[in-house]
């Protein structure tokens, strides 16, 4: 497959899944939307994978290029039935783009957390072989408050609805991040916005250590089983992208 990754920040980039894009032989072409990079034709492409980043879906002002890339997504998921996957910021795209709605979140999620499937997910083949309840990376102050019509819910928690969900048989989109890696903590409280916002969650812990030591001392504990679950659902991704 030759994959188009639309990225808005370098440092959030697929993470573990460009090891595995590499080890099956697949291609992916990166543009950097924060960099001005323009999207191509997606017709060149076999699926279209929007990634993370500390922009909001509403910063139309801010970061006009917003507005291209949720055409882009609309046209290609819904005019062109390309096979999509969204991780935290692209989930957030998918739904605003297909009529969803997005808004601040009552609660922000930052940490390990706890996601719980749905029976919708129990059911399919996205996160199949994956725990009904599991930990996951969270790193989001905003959130899918109305689904798409025709969307369907596949993972929930206490504080966001919507973790996860699908539209038509081949787009999938998740609030939480599968995708991290030994230095995703690090990297990513370099980003102004992703410090703020982890100091404000976490604080400074009784024993002295800051907020991004703590976290990424948490991600590194639940590591083995973010790869286990990564990789599963990357196969599962792989296998809604054929055409019925």
């Amino acid at each position: 497959m030759h994959i188009l990754i639309l990225q808005h920040a370098g440092v959030e980039h697929p993470g573990i899944f460009r090891s595995f894009l590499n080890e099956d032989g697949h291609r992916s072409t990166t543009i950097n939307l924060d960099q001005g990079e323009a999207i191509p034709d997606i017709s060149g492409f076999d699926a279209l994978w929007v990634l993370g980043g500390p922009m909001d879906v509403w910063q139309e002002d801010l970061h006009p290029w917003l507005i291209d890339e949720k055409n882009f997504i609309r046209n290609a998921v819904e005019g062109n039935g390309v096979p999509y996957l969204g991780l935290c910021l692209g989930h957030q795209l998918l739904a605003e783009a297909l009529g969803g709605t997005v808004a601040k979140s009552e609660t922000p999620e930052i940490g390990v957390c706890q996601v719980q499937l749905t029976e919708a997910a129990a059911n399919g083949i996205f996160f199949d072989d994956i725990p009904e309840q599991f930990s996951t990376l969270q790193w989001h102050s905003a959130e899918v408050k109305t689904m798409p019509a025709g969307a369907i819910c596949l993972a929930t928690s206490p504080d966001c609805a919507v973790q996860a969900m699908s539209w038509g048989p081949r787009a999938f989109s998740m609030q939480f991040h599968v995708e991290s890696e030994a230095d995703t903590v690090e990297n990513w409280a370099g980003i102004p916005e992703y410090a703020t916002a982890l100091e404000g969650a976490m604080g400074r812990g009784r024993d002295g250590q800051g907020s991004v030591a703590r976290l990424a001392a948490d991600c590194a504990a639940h590591m083995p089983a973010f790869n286990r679950n990564a990789e599963r659902i990357y196969m599962n991704w792989l296998q809604t992208t054929a055409r019925t």
